[in-house]
């Protein structure tokens, strides 16, 4: 059951820097750790929360990049259903231009996620065909214009004709209705036979076969989530006669210093596009902190488009 209570404030450790929060997305790891399937890191905090965006109230030693006032937004380990939290100095980024403190909220973990697999992982490239599952959700959202505008003909399953037209204005050129279409037979009809040279996946073991059968010849299978289960046969044959790769990532779990680099790399390369316009955070709703309840039922229910965010 959650709860809101009262905690002492955090103080920050050496290279660590602690935000007020003004905002903090709900992600789907969330869901988990709140039913008890989803511990944190050792030495990670209890309290729910994967992003947030805020203002910097206090630096520990070393820290020479932040400053108090500094408007940010960060990946975190937990703690960002908070009025504060704690943070490696090297996992916060700056907000990108024009995007304000709840929004910017709404960005962290998605480009974390999406830039790390398909781009610095998986190598999308321009002209590649990009099969995108879940592309209403957070990341989904985000993954469709990022590729869309770095050259990739993008390619997603949703489950309504009012998500699917969603994903066609943020970018994307062939929406699968997973409910009452086979995406495998439509990415092979739309791709000429071709198929899809990267998937980005969220179902895990329900879709492996699928997934397998939708790649490309030398395609790349990266699975980012597990709501179709953990465990399935996997064709070697196949996998083989395709030259094809299943790639496999968490981010949570990473050392400081594998998700500082990320986001370094995302402020590098996705924050100009978003300073622009051309990539924008896309918000379904937002929540106060005492809400939270309700704000989990609302992603739950998966009828969200885009992230759902809490507002502190």
């Amino acid at each position: 059951m959650l709860q809101v209570v009262e905690m002492p404030a955090p103080v920050p450790a050496p290279g660590e820097v602690v935000i007020t929060v003004r905002a903090a997305g709900i992600n789907r790891a969330d869901l988990l750790q709140r039913q008890g399937h989803y511990p944190p890191p050792p030495g990670a905090s209890e309290i729910l929360g994967l992003e947030c965006a805020g203002t910097i109230s206090a630096v520990g030693a070393d820290v020479k990049r932040w400053q108090p006032g500094d408007q940010v937004c960060a990946l975190l380990d937990g703690g960002g259903y908070a009025e504060q939290v704690a943070v490696p100095a090297g996992q916060v980024a700056p907000l990108p231009e024009g995007v304000d403190l709840i929004a910017g909220a709404a960005l962290p973990e998605a480009a974390a996620t999406v830039w790390s697999n398909l781009f610095m992982l998986a190598g999308l490239q321009p002209g590649e065909v990009l099969l995108v599952h879940g592309g209403a959700g957070g990341i989904g959202t985000l993954a469709i214009q990022l590729a869309a505008t770095l050259g990739a003909r993008v390619l997603v399953t949703a489950g309504s004709a009012a998500k699917l037209e969603i994903c066609r204005q943020l970018g994307a050129d062939v929406g699968i209705n997973y409910r009452d279409q086979d995406f495998v037979a439509v990415v092979r009809e739309v791709t000429d036979g071709h198929g899809a040279d990267a998937i980005l996946d969220n179902m895990g073991a329900a879709y492996l076969a699928r997934n397998l059968d939708a790649l490309a010849v030398a395609g790349r299978l990266v699975v980012i989530g597990l709501q179709g289960g953990t465990r399935a046969e996997l064709d070697l044959g196949a996998l083989l006669r395709k030259r094809a790769a299943v790639l496999a990532t968490t981010l949570r779990s990473r050392p400081a210093a594998e998700k500082a680099a990320i986001m370094a790399s995302v402020v590098e390369h996705v924050w100009p596009l978003v300073a622009d316009g051309t990539v924008r955070p896309v918000v379904h709703a937002t929540f106060e902190l005492d809400d939270v309840r309700a704000a989990h039922r609302a992603l739950e229910d998966g009828g969200h488009v885009g992230k759902v965010l809490l507002t502190v």
